[in-house]
């Protein structure tokens, strides 16, 4: 059996594998997975790490056109957001990449 250490969000679905090391990865071809979630879900929350940053317009725009609203922020609160968004049973996801120094081992 084969093990691998990620830094970044790592999403599979079949044989397909989405990586994500950082924010820069994000586009409309890494969010597929979460076009295809039933229920449709209704806001993606992205945590992109330590500090917001910008995603490119065309990939919300792509979003926001197959009806998901996307929020962006930094991870730590990315998770708070998505923590109240479900307990107010709202149908969401999140999309999170780690703050740098976050433990990844096992």
């Amino acid at each position: 059996m084969r093990f691998a250490t990620v830094a970044g969000l790592c999403a599979a679905q079949g044989n397909e594998q989405l990586w994500v090391g950082s924010y820069r990865d994000i586009s409309h071809e890494s969010l597929s997975l979460f076009r295809l979630l039933e229920p449709q879900i209704e806001i993606l929350v992205l945590g992109t790490g330590d500090r917001v940053e910008r995603l490119h317009p065309a990939v919300l725009k792509q979003m926001r056109e197959c009806g998901i609203a996307v929020e962006v922020q930094d991870t730590p609160n990315a998770c708070a957001t998505f923590n109240f968004l479900t307990s107010e049973k709202r149908v969401a996801a999140a999309g999170l990449i780690p703050p740098r120094g976050t433990y990844m081992g096992m």
